[in-house]
């Protein structure tokens, strides 16, 4: 029989029994457990070891490629109290899916409980991610008697490198980067220790036989002296250091030296992207930026994200940090050298990604010399190798049900890979290669949905680098070889054409908004019919176009295009995306025709002398292709109230337009819906009208947001009343948009439709890959 165990704030756990026999309560019994999840490396044995030897149960625990074996043997009443501890209370950092149970002939084990070496029985074991460093590693750090006082590389069970250091599993150290390093005898001792904290910690070291640091200047000779120390006095200096983490290189500088931020944002090629701040502790973080309890629980998570917050007006941060943006990225340290480094230096630090613009974060040293040596001064460098790349989670608190209140930006260190359970499980192992932009891919085998961690854009040769190298490391790491490859429509994506040029394997194409919303649906456990609301930049669609704005009827089996966005051009296609003026003009044009010359705008004077080109693309269809994006219209409505006429990064104007909008405006400027259509240029025209009348911006942006919001609204509620349904789901780069999104949830609640959002994996194109692999799968279970 199969029942369904629920453990406080954790997942479900499957429970299956075979084989049981009934016996009398004081008989002796024997029982094998096949515990399968996130149980290596987590702790999961001592554990086990603990609770049988308290109870007097004899039997053993094993690692193997499938999870973790347990076997017990004594009363029934022993056992019983043991299967409770196994299900109910496992290890913190223990994530389990699904417990086998079965009955076994005693076997003379009376008393005596083993821990044995790890088998390898076949695939389906997973990896923990990266763990913050815990409190009583710190305390070891932190004083003076231990011997690990002020190491960089104390860990234990219960924290440190995980997924960044593995090579394959079973999670053992001699499939870890540490095994470059020989334990020490009193390392050697807490190793084998089942009642020590780092009973097979795999990273576990010393300052005797473990890692050690380096400082290196711009020429990478060695500095003499501590190396924590003359790092910090080279910040303190305003210098930018390239500080070696547990997923790649970060590039670190003084938060309150705009001198220092300039310089590394020159020298970075990073014009106006936020760059994320560490903070030593949350009184730290208090001082710069709003924070709420809510927060200070993400921040203080084992996961130690990059949380976005609002800024504090006088906080001590360089206004290049986040220019035009009154959000701060804040993390807190999650190794012990962060905590080092932070305790030295005494104040916030600047901890961005360590490459240069568009690229992936350096994580082997010789390449962070080469391609960081025009940005670092110098290098905090240490010997433990990083196997695999992984950059930091970014995660934020969003409108919507509380218990979906955490919104996941970007998905990697910290989380990766941890999977995502599906039901169904996969017919067969299918491998999702992903969108261009904030790519991710995703390995489904069984039950679970291997989501990879944040790799980037894929727009030069050293991204799909990353990312061909990644999806080779999932293959062996987790020993699933696909035999389908699901792939996004665009023919030009970089991913799709690693997909098509797969050999051996079925391909399945899933259009890019129907993965959205299928990747909501599974974020979300749902599987039914839906109104869904696929809202971003781009996508290709059925009939060609570049779709961005669209009201779906759908379920993981396929879709209907309910509405859309009224379609425009895109004069100069990329650029077009690059500098919203051509956005704007376009837009002008076309709610006031010539007229639009003669508007008092300062958008018209700055612009006027480039229309005309512009507009004769647009008109005759050059290099200009037809867009329902819902991007490209916040793009247009931002150059004209925020005057941005060209972005340094995605999505730049349609944030800028957020932060521009004052929340209490509840007007709203009109916004038709005919025939499941959306009129943006009605929309357009009503706020440029107001403008022009002397409307501050701040209101316009707002009014813009609500009357945007009002149309979705009330084309969802026609389109659910026309299909019959009452869920709508909303997905989609857009939908990172926390005005626009209240507004939405508010309305759509009012009409007493149910809204499912985001909360495990992005909305924008980071949870794609998911949303392909659940509708390749439901493709091959109605064959």
């Amino acid at each position: 029989r199969v029942c369904g165990l629920r453990r406080p704030a954790r997942r479900s756990v499957l429970f299956v029994h075979k084989d049981l026999t009934v016996v009398n309560e004081g008989a002796e019994c024997r029982v094998r457990f096949e515990v399968a999840g996130i149980v290596h490396g987590v702790g999961f044995r001592p554990f086990v070891h603990g609770h049988a030897a308290r109870l007097g149960l004899g039997g053993f625990v094993r690692n193997d490629s499938n999870g973790v074996v347990v076997e017990v043997q004594g009363s029934l009443a022993g056992v019983g109290e043991f299967r409770a501890e196994l299900t109910q209370r496992p290890p913190p950092l223990a994530v389990i899916d699904q417990v086998v149970e079965l009955s076994m002939e005693p076997a003379g084990e009376r008393g005596v409980f083993r821990i044995l070496h790890s088998e390898h029985v076949g695939a389906g074991a997973m990896i923990s991610p990266d763990v913050a460093t815990c409190d009583e590693c710190l305390a070891e750090m932190w004083d003076p008697a231990n011997r690990r006082y002020r190491y960089a590389f104390t860990n234990c069970t219960n924290c440190g490198p995980r997924f960044t250091i593995s090579t394959g599993i079973p999670y053992d150290r001699f499939k870890t980067t540490m095994a470059a390093f020989e334990m020490c005898a009193r390392c050697r001792a807490e190793y084998e220790d089942p009642l020590d904290r780092r009973f097979h910690a795999q990273p576990v070291a010393c300052p005797a036989c473990g890692p050690h640091l380096r400082l290196l200047d711009a020429n990478l000779l060695p500095a003499a002296g501590d190396a924590v120390e003359q790092t910090a006095s080279l910040l303190l200096a305003s210098a930018v250091v390239a500080v070696k983490g547990l997923g790649g290189y970060h590039l670190a500088c003084l938060a309150s030296s705009e001198e220092a931020v300039r310089n590394l944002r020159g020298r970075k090629a990073r014009e106006e992207k936020p760059l994320a701040v560490m903070v030593a502790d949350l009184d730290q973080a208090a001082a710069v930026v709003h924070l709420t309890a809510e927060h200070g629980q993400l921040l203080t998570s084992r996961r130690r994200p990059i949380v976005l917050m609002d800024r504090l007006p006088r906080a001590r941060v360089a206004p290049s940090v986040a220019p035009a943006n009154r959000h701060l990225g804040v993390m807190l340290p999650y190794t012990p050298l962060h905590h080092l480094l932070l305790e030295a230096v005494g104040e916030p630090l600047v901890m961005t990604s360590g490459n240069l613009s568009d690229e992936p974060i350096a994580y082997r040293d010789e390449d962070a010399f080469t391609s960081l040596d025009r940005i670092a001064d110098a290098y905090l460098t240490h010997n433990r190798d990083i196997h695999m790349r992984c950059d930091d989670s970014v995660v934020r608190l969003a409108p919507g049900p509380k218990d979906r209140r955490k919104q996941m930006i970007r998905r990697a260190r910290g989380y990766a890979p941890e999977p995502i359970g599906v039901t169904p499980a996969f017919k067969e192992p299918i491998l999702a290669a992903g969108p261009e932009l904030k790519h991710t891919f995703c390995i489904g085998s069984g039950a679970r949905a291997i989501l990879s961690h944040h790799i980037g854009d894929l727009e030069n040769w050293e991204a799909m680098s990353s990312f061909v190298q990644s999806v080779e490391h999932y293959q062996q790491v987790f020993e699933v070889r696909p035999k389908v490859v699901a792939y996004d429509l665009h023919p030009e994506y970089l991913a799709t054409k690693w997909a098509m040029s797969q050999e051996g394997v079925r391909l399945i194409g899933v259009q890019h908004h129907h993965a959205h919303i299928a990747s909501c649906l599974v974020d979300n456990r749902r599987d039914e019919r839906v109104v869904g609301l696929a809202l971003d930049g781009t996508g290709y669609g059925d009939d060609g176009t570049l779709w961005g704005c669209e009201v779906l009827v759908c379920d993981l089996s396929g879709y209907e295009r309910y509405g859309h966005l009224k379609t425009v051009a895109l004069p100069g296609g990329a650029a077009a995306v690059r500098e919203p003026w051509r956005m704007a003009a376009l837009y002008l044009q076309a709610a006031f025709g010539s007229d639009a010359y003669a508007l008092d705008l300062s958008f018209v004077h700055r612009t006027a002398d480039r229309w005309k080109p512009i507009l004769h693309m647009a008109r005759t269809g050059l290099n200009s292709p037809i867009s329902s994006s819902a991007g490209r219209l916040f793009d247009a409505a931002s150059c004209l109230l925020v005057q941005r006429d060209r972005v340094s990064y995605e999505g730049q104007a349609a944030i800028e337009l957020e932060q521009l909008a004052d929340p209490g405006v509840d007007d709203a400027y009109p916004c038709t819906v005919t025939d499941g259509r959306l009129d943006g240029t009605e929309l357009i025209s009503a706020m440029v009208a107001d403008v022009v009348k002397g409307a501050p911006g701040t209101e316009a942006a707002a009014k813009f947001h609500n009357g945007f919001a009002a149309a979705l609204v009330e084309v969802a509620e026609r389109a659910a009343r026309d299909a019959g349904v009452r869920v709508v789901a909303l997905s989609g780069g857009t939908f990172q948009n926390q005005l626009l999104t209240a507004q939405v949830l508010r309305g759509l609640s009012e009409r007493s439709l149910e809204v499912l959002t985001h909360s495990r994996v992005p909305a924008n194109d980071g949870g794609i890959s998911l949303g392909q692999a659940a509708v390749a799968n439901r493709v091959l279970t109605e064959q």
